[in-house]
């Protein structure tokens, strides 16, 4: 059990740590959840973590996976970056509840190649304060490390494993399962949440054996569900990598000795090669492996297999204009990018109909402008693949469907609206931590923290109650069935509307359309 001090001492299975009490939350940063990944361990599942002697201190988070130190998503300062990353942080609420608390563990985003738990957008205190809970935030391998799969160059002496981020995130979710009652929470009330590649996590986790039983209610924010690719098109991006760093597939055993910077530098190259010569689709990203991941994740759904727990799950209205301002390549914005990407869709899907872009194009009446071009792009890399994903679950667990549609004066008028990644900072109330964010330039500040608030208010009756109405609940949020298909569109206000995205869907069809 927790002391209650100003330096809080618990046990764990490895031994003693020390956190830190502020204000009304009390931390644990930087605990292994799994050994270190290095040496003869890179590029291998994740094993058990070690025991430590004495008392280890936790107020600091620790490492955060290697990855580019001046890339899109700023390193928060005191931050350090070192392969030895494998470590989660718990979030209690200071006072005794006299009972275990719900638990609500988070996986950050970042395209699968960027990012950390120890960001400050992601500071818990406030939903654990608010919402009497007990928060966990990790970190997992990325890029190459985590998310190529070289399984397929595998020997006798250098044998590789799939999947190693997302095996890395359901070790995570062990330690939590047979350690959160010592932090006072319960181990059978477990709450899934993330955001971009943290959603896409969540939802293919959803259709994973391994992590069958280790969280009981989801929540997936724009996951890029249909960005899971096969074995053939994961051994093709991994063959790709070995040659940016001059290695024959039959050493890839190499890939063990070289430093650590070299294979970051590579993977950046990668992830700017892969979508740039296939639009829509990822250098790194989740492989169908028949383990980890048996199926692709949105055709398992279909099939009625992904785990029977009840999911909430919704998109923002603009998510593809940030990739616009930041010039990324991530998702296809131009027309001639789009048309590309249906051309290589066809390729890998040659059942289509061959009119397939322009049945869709039909409902995006500017197309081709480019506006219409970044709409197809946001919908086929977010918004169909939810829906998908909505319509499949409500047939056999509770599911609830949203659209974040609120932006600030100042996103609306430099025309980012409702953009990727805009509603986190509302999920955990930060606002202000992103060095030189003009978010609120023109004002807004008191609508956010009123958005904020029904937001936070939702996500934790959600991870409480069961369902996200709640008690406090300005309108009711019915559950999403394939009749009325109800949406909760999180705006000014919030507003329930039957259906909104109806002529986009029916021109998008019945099937999955995406990579395999």
């Amino acid at each position: 059990m927790v002391s209650h001090t100003e330096n809080p001492l618990v046990a764990v299975d490895q031994g003693l740590l020390r956190g830190v009490h502020e204000g009304g939350v009390l931390s644990w940063k930087g605990i292994p959840y799994a050994a270190p990944p290095i040496g003869e361990w890179r590029l291998r599942a994740p094993r058990a973590p070690e025991s430590f002697d004495g008392v280890r201190d936790c107020s600091r988070f620790g490492p955060i996976a290697p990855q580019n130190e001046h890339g899109p998503l700023p390193i928060d300062p005191g931050l350090t970056i070192d392969e030895d990353c494998l470590t989660l942080n718990v979030f209690a609420p200071a006072a005794d509840a006299g009972r275990p608390r719900p638990v609500m563990v988070w996986i950050h985003g970042g395209a699968y190649y960027l990012g950390s738990s120890g960001q400050r957008m992601f500071d818990p205190a406030r939903l654990v304060e608010r919402g009497d809970v007990v928060v966990v935030t990790f970190n997992y391998r990325l890029g190459a490390l985590g998310f190529l799969d070289f399984s397929a160059f595998s020997t006798e002496e250098h044998p590789f494993d799939t999947n190693l981020g997302l095996r890395d995130q359901i070790a995570a979710l062990i330690w939590v399962r047979d350690n959160i009652a010592a932090f006072g929470g319960d181990p059978g009330d477990v709450t899934l949440f993330g955001e971009s590649a943290g959603g896409g996590s969540v939802t293919t986790l959803m259709t994973s054996p391994q992590a069958e039983g280790l969280f009981h209610r989801a929540i997936a924010e724009s996951s890029p569900a249909t960005s899971v690719y096969g074995s053939a098109r994961a051994e093709s991006i991994a063959e790709s990598f070995l040659e940016l760093l001059d290695i024959a597939p039959a050493d890839a055993g190499r890939l063990r000795d070289l430093p650590v910077d070299v294979l970051t530098k590579a993977c950046i190259e990668l992830v700017q090669q892969v979508p740039a010569r296939v639009p829509g689709t990822l250098a790194v990203a989740p492989t169908v492996d028949g383990d980890v991941v048996p199926h692709y994740p949105v055709a398992a759904f279909r099939k009625g297999l992904a785990h029977r727990i009840p999911l909430l799950i919704g998109t923002n209205k603009d998510e593809a204009s940030m990739f616009r301002l930041m010039k990324s390549p991530l998702m296809p914005i131009t027309p001639d990018a789009v048309h590309q990407m249906f051309v290589a869709i066809a390729a890998d899907h040659p059942d289509l109909p061959a009119d397939e872009e322009q049945e869709v194009a039909a409902a995006y009446p500017d197309y081709p402008m480019k506006r219409s071009a970044m709409e197809i792009s946001r919908d086929a890399a977010f918004r169909m693949p939810t829906l998908w994903i909505a319509e499949a679950h409500s047939r056999v667990a509770p599911t609830w469907l949203y659209r974040f549609d609120y932006a600030t004066p100042f996103l609306r008028a430099a025309r980012i609206g409702a953009t990727h990644g805009t509603e986190v900072p509302y999920v955990f109330g930060n606002f202000g931590v992103v060095p030189h964010d003009p978010t609120f330039k023109l004002g807004g500040h008191r609508t956010a923290g009123h958005v904020s608030e029904r937001i936070q208010h939702r996500w934790l009756s959600f991870a409480t109650e069961g369902t996200p109405d709640g008690t406090r609940a300005e309108i009711g949020w019915p559950r999403y069935d394939e009749a009325d298909r109800t949406t909760l569109l999180i705006g000014r206000s919030d507003a329930v509307v039957d259906d909104p995205d109806r002529e986009l869907r029916r021109a998008w069809g019945e099937e999955v359309i995406g990579f395999t």
